[in-house]
């Protein structure tokens, strides 16, 4: 069973931060859409894992660093539609549902600098993951998450390749959500089994390249 972000074995991990900086992924040669950061393990570790792809194909960034403020609304904006589908629903339940698909605010790895959400792209552009980066549960009938077998062939392949590599370079998978990645947050401590988290929120000031940070909206 799918252990979710809002999971007391998740949320009850304590936080250890490094004070590890921010770093723009783009000058770390990981292709992005716009400016994105990252910290500087998470970056690190995605440049490794680019290499590791066949040649033609490579990572594709489009968000990593997220405000806080930004993933209040997100969440709120995704539990006030869960809300219109499911009415009556308890607090705890679409708490719990929620968090399928955004985090809570205060374990939010994207908050926190810990995570990316990527896809592949090749020299035609991005290859067939399956879904959209931004397809909800209820939008993809569930082919949204990892292991979903409601995709093509093409695009389990595709989504075996970017497993293989990522995970090879250290870091693991939201398995909600086959875009989400992460290093040093909770979710990865709690699949490391690591007695503690590396990074809690991180703010605009601890860029180290650059403090202008460029979002756009996103999920986990």
């Amino acid at each position: 069973m799918t252990v979710l972000l809002s999971d007391e074995r998740i949320t009850t991990i304590p936080v250890v931060e490094t004070g590890e900086p921010l770093v723009d992924l783009y000058s770390r040669g990981i292709s992005t859409p716009n400016q994105q950061f990252a910290r500087e393990s998470v970056a690190d570790r995605l440049a490794v894992a680019d290499t590791f792809l066949p040649a033609g194909i490579q990572l594709h960034v489009v968000e990593g660093l997220r405000p806080i403020e930004s993933q209040q609304e997100i969440y709120d904006g995704y539990r006030a539609e869960l809300e219109r589908l499911h009415p009556g629903i308890s607090d705890r339940d679409v708490y719990v549902l929620a968090s399928r698909f955004v985090s809570p605010v205060e374990v939010a790895p994207h908050v926190a600098g810990a995570a990316v959400d990527l896809t592949l792209i090749g020299a035609h552009g991005p290859l067939d993951l399956g879904t959209p980066i931004d397809a909800t549960p209820e939008e993809s009938n569930g082919a949204c998450f990892f292991d979903a077998t409601n995709i093509s062939r093409e695009a389990r392949t595709n989504r075996a390749l970017l497993a293989d590599v990522l995970c090879a370079a250290g870091l693991v998978n939201y398995p909600t959500e086959w875009w989400h990645w992460s290093f040093g947050d909770r979710y990865w401590a709690f699949l490391e089994e690591r007695g503690e988290a590396l990074y809690g929120p991180a703010h605009a000031g601890d860029v180290s390249l650059s403090a202008a940070v460029v979002m756009r909206s996103g999920r986990v």
